[in-house]
């Protein structure tokens, strides 16, 4: 196994790079030196959940199994009366994006400190595998492109060091990256319908770069051809062209043997929501203008601002912290999404994020939208910050910047729409997966977003199509 110094200048083995305390390392192919402790290795290749996976999937879960763990992969429990049905996955590493401190040892930077991160178990090269799969709960749907639909999120990692300070943690997000939608006539007032562009929109993207942003694409900031995070990235000058949205699968923390493991669900319940999208300008990964590279960290700006009084951002009034707080007496909850017919008065009130799909709308005005949406503003932030407060503004009704469980509840009409449907983007238009070293600075944006400075895994999707039964047993609980 080799590291690549700073900029690809040299590759050293890294075994000669550890410090003392982790000297026993790999001999290549994630097979540890004899001295390593052994592995307590499960096979895990014939249990119920897993027997019937693709084929690469089914190999990364019985790779995890055979490596030193406190628990195997987790087993996946139906949670209805029929199987669980897996329809994508993702297999993650540690390539696919520039090296960082948290994954790499650079010379004279951080190779005589202990590690971090990645590193775990004498050397093995850090990997995970995460399956999604649909739970066919009665009167739900069963297609998993259905934002109506019930999802759950596996996530299996190995080796990750324990993380110990700050309250840090792990967390994983499910990337949509922004694509281009089609042409349709404007509303009244100029702007675009909602989940569209004008033809005046088409006509300014046509002309970008070499045409790439055209209905269908993803949208690239350039418009040339997308361009993935990669190892040759270089921050802030060499980075991705694509636009990416995150949606969060749940903070998590390494098991003693370094290994993680991670359930979520993923569905309109207040799960498939986004972090308060005015918060990107102080995580340090965002430029001010187009075109520019990031300059947050270098203009001060990081953590400038927060949401922990959720509100409209920048471009609209601040919200009193006694009215919308975290009041010690009824303590924010946002799993208190849905209630009992007539006890809208209970579920939360105090959201700080927003639907997946408002956010896609958002990231629509701010970056898709040149001509329908403040054709004379150019500098970016302004346009994030107005583009967040007049979207929330148009499902919430009013000017708190807030959209409740009540208002955004699937079932609930809003701005003309007879419900909330066009608010949730489904899991299948999640093209990429990446794992990030956070830190509690109270922002719920991931750091250094939407750079990849904070990453430590990353993968890409990977359809299954007919899906295949992926559960054994039942699982209690039937929310």
């Amino acid at each position: 196994m080799e590291v690549r110094g700073i900029n690809g200048a040299g590759v050293f083995p890294l075994c000669s790079l550890l410090p003392a305390a982790f000297a026993a390392c790999v001999l290549g192919a994630g097979t540890a030196r004899a001295q390593c402790h052994p592995a307590n290795s499960e096979d895990i290749s014939g249990r119920g959940d897993i027997v019937n996976l693709p084929a690469p999937l089914k190999d990364r879960l019985t790779e995890l199994a055979n490596r030193p763990h406190t628990y195997v992969p987790m087993q996946a429990f139906a949670e209805a009366d029929t199987p669980d049905q897996l329809f994508q996955y993702y297999l993650l590493d540690t390539t696919g994006f520039e090296p960082n401190v948290f994954t790499t040892i650079f010379p004279g930077v951080n190779d005589h400190v202990q590690l971090t991160v990645t590193g775990g178990n004498c050397g093995l090269p850090t990997i995970g595998a995460v399956r999604v799969v649909l739970e066919p709960k009665p009167g739900l749907p069963t297609d998993p492109s259905n934002p109506r639909a019930f999802n759950d999120v596996f996530t299996d990692i190995s080796p990750m060091f324990v993380i110990n300070n700050e309250s840090g943690w792990y967390e994983g997000w499910m990337i949509h990256d922004v694509t281009v939608p089609a042409i349709a006539a404007p509303r009244s007032d100029g702007h675009a319908q909602f989940g569209t562009i004008t033809e005046p929109d088409a006509n300014m993207l046509k002309r970008m770069g070499i045409g790439n942003n055209v209905p269908g694409h993803i949208f690239t900031v350039d418009g040339q051809p997308a361009h993935f995070p990669s190892a040759s990235d270089h921050f802030p000058d060499k980075q991705t062209n694509v636009v990416p949205l995150h949606v969060s699968m749940g903070a998590y923390n390494a098991m003693e043997q370094s290994d993680v493991h991670s359930y979520w669900e993923f569905n309109y319940q207040g799960t498939n929501w986004v972090h308060p999208l005015y918060e990107l300008p102080v995580t340090g990964g965002f430029p001010d203008n187009f075109g520019q590279a990031a300059d947050a960290f270098q203009d001060g700006e990081i953590g400038a601002l927060q949401s922990i009084v959720p509100g409209p951002g920048p471009s609209g009034e601040a919200n009193q912290p006694q009215t919308v707080g975290d009041n010690p007496n009824l303590p924010r909850d946002p799993d208190k999404f849905d209630a009992d017919p007539g006890f809208d008065a209970q579920r939360e009130f105090r959201e700080r994020g927003v639907p997946s799909g408002l956010a896609n709308e958002i990231y629509l005005d701010v970056y898709v939208r040149p001509g329908s949406f403040e054709p004379n503003v150019r500098n970016l932030q302004q346009r994030l910050f107005d583009a967040y407060a007049a979207e929330v503004r148009r499902v919430s009704g009013n000017d708190d910047g807030i959209i409740t469980a009540a208002q955004g509840d699937i079932d609930t009409p809003t701005d003309g729409f007879g419900d909330n449907t066009r608010l949730y983007l489904p899991p299948t238009v999640f093209n990429r997966f990446a794992v990030t070293r956070e830190i509690n600075d109270g922002l719920l944006a991931p750091r250094f977003a939407p750079s990849q400075r904070a990453w430590v895994l990353s993968g890409v999707q990977v359809t299954v199509n007919p899906p295949v039964t992926a559960s054994a047993g039942r699982d209690a609980d039937d929310r």
